[in-house]
């Protein structure tokens, strides 16, 4: 049995999953994500190497970290995430520039209980104002003990790849106009590319599509439009890629957050 629930309030979007046989297409989000392993072990690749969060363990993924994830045996995993917008993080913790997590697992009973709070406020609808000050509570945690400002920078080559790639979602993916934009070989690119990311430059764009699809969902309500803008062929190659990454279809999303 998979069950995915997924809530949003005040910029944070709450994710309850119970999971056996699901596994997470690898991806990347442009959020910073925290969670909280409540049963069983969490299975993951992150950035080429393997994690296992048990039971307590806190999850700690800072934007466009490139991860999978899966129960690691047949006895299945419970978890709660929280999907934070980086300009709210930012602002809360008054600072300017992307930061770093210094460690992707920590077994911090005060950080998951405050995790675990603010995930059920959301998840079960609580004002908005309940909600920002438990991100307060939060964060301010997260400053004592788990942020670094040591962050490894994009190059420019990277950087200007990725511009490249979000001003064209609505087309087919040509490498050899990126990598001639970049004069460099398509191989050269790729390889580049997925050494500064830990993810190919197809599976970026895609997973940069599917994001903008969720947050056109988010703002519309209108999973057709996001079909449309987002380029893919229709709502059923949409649903594929969605559900590879969030675990429910569009429309399922939609019902959640409404």
């Amino acid at each position: 049995m998979n069950e995915f629930i997924y809530k949003k309030s005040a910029g944070i979007t709450a994710l309850s999953a119970s999971i056996t046989d699901f596994t997470y297409k690898k991806h990347a989000h442009r959020e910073y994500a925290v969670g909280v392993t409540v049963r069983g072990i969490q299975e993951y690749t992150l950035e080429g190497s393997l994690q296992l969060s048990y039971q307590s363990g806190v999850m700690l993924f800072h934007p466009e970290q490139a991860h999978d994830g899966m129960a690691h045996d047949k006895t299945g995993l419970d978890y709660v995430m929280l999907y934070i917008e980086p300009e709210l993080l930012l602002e809360v913790i008054e600072k300017k520039d992307i930061v770093c997590f210094s460690t992707p697992i920590v077994y911090d009973d005060r950080l998951a209980q405050r995790i675990l709070s603010l995930s059920r406020a959301i998840l079960n609808e609580k004002d908005e104002a309940l909600c920002s000050e438990l991100l307060l509570s939060l964060t301010d945690h997260l400053i004592q003990t788990e942020l670094s400002t040591d962050n490894k920078k994009d190059n420019a080559l990277i950087r200007k790849a990725k511009d490249m790639l979000h001003a064209n979602f609505e087309k087919v993916l040509k490498l050899d106009e990126i990598s001639n934009e970049l004069d460099l070989s398509k191989f050269q690119f790729i390889r580049l590319f997925k050494a500064h990311t830990g993810i190919s430059p197809y599976q970026y764009f895609l997973n940069c599509k599917i994001e903008r699809a969720k947050q056109l969902i988010e703002k519309t309500r209108d999973v057709y439009s996001a079909v449309a803008a987002c380029g893919f062929v229709d709502l059923t190659h949409l649903n594929k890629h969605f559900k590879s990454v969030y675990g429910t279809t569009a429309f399922e999303y939609l019902s959640h957050i409404k």
